[in-house]
């Protein structure tokens, strides 16, 4: 029951970073959206290093290489699919002018972040009840991630209405998927769950969280600034974690 409560709480502070994005966005005067590059390349990095490092290493030592990358690999297959099936606007479409179109963008993109932060709610109860010191780890990389994307959110729709409380709340509503994601994950999955099972959903997870790299982050990274501020933001992003895990450990 003390992981469960710690997994809530972990998971409300991931979703509750992208408000945190978008108060930065609030009280920036003249907000850049390549702002956006080295912050999603750093937060790119963060991921992925805890995606290979702690989720999928942990997975294999517990139920094998064959069945850990299965899970893995199946975790991007099932959210590319996700994508695909589920309507919303990618963040490296924003269009970057006229007020219509980027106030429509911006709300098409707080739908697609809602829908990224379902299973990354999930993803936090999973490995927040493997082990707290997992879940924090997660939380984190997840948080870091979370608040450039409420940039993305509220700088578009603040450009097109030139009203910060709008802007903000689109952002924190998209936020608060993530600790819905986990009580859902929770009620209806995670009671039933065993320790191998458990094991597998970390793989599982692993794999959700590259795709979302691939797929979203480094994409827009590089469309709002260039290959060298990604790189940079991505291995600073893979430093800090690294850091971040042998402090925790």
């Amino acid at each position: 029951m003390e992981n469960v409560t710690v997994a809530f709480i972990l998971t409300t502070f991931a979703g509750l970073s992208t408000g945190i994005g978008s108060l930065i966005a609030f009280f920036i005067p003249n907000p850049k959206l390549t702002y956006l590059s080295i912050l999603l390349g750093f937060a790119a990095g963060a991921m992925l290093y805890i995606s290979f490092v702690e989720l999928l290493s942990t997975s294999i030592e517990n139920v094998g290489f064959l069945v850990a990358n299965i899970a893995f690999f199946l975790g991007m297959v099932v959210i590319y699919f996700l994508d695909r099936t589920i309507q919303h606007v990618h963040l490296d479409t924003l269009p970057d002018s006229r007020q219509k179109r980027l106030q429509k963008a911006g709300i098409f993109t707080a739908i697609g972040i809602a829908m990224h932060n379902f299973p990354e709610g999930m993803a936090v109860m999973a490995t927040s009840l493997s082990s707290p010191y997992l879940g924090m780890s997660v939380a984190v990389a997840i948080a870091i991630h979370n608040i450039p994307e409420g940039i993305a959110v509220s700088v578009p729709i603040y450009y097109a209405t030139q009203d910060r409380k709008k802007a903000f709340a689109y952002s924190f509503i998209s936020g608060l998927f993530e600790p819905v994601g986990a009580a859902f994950g929770y009620f209806l999955i995670f009671q039933f769950l065993t320790a191998t099972l458990l094991d597998i959903i970390l793989a599982f997870v692993g794999g959700i969280m590259v795709f979302i790299c691939f797929d979203e982050l480094l994409p827009i990274a590089i469309k709002y600034g260039d290959e060298h501020l990604m790189l940079s933001g991505l291995l600073s992003g893979m430093a800090v974690m690294a850091l971040s895990l042998y402090i925790l450990s």
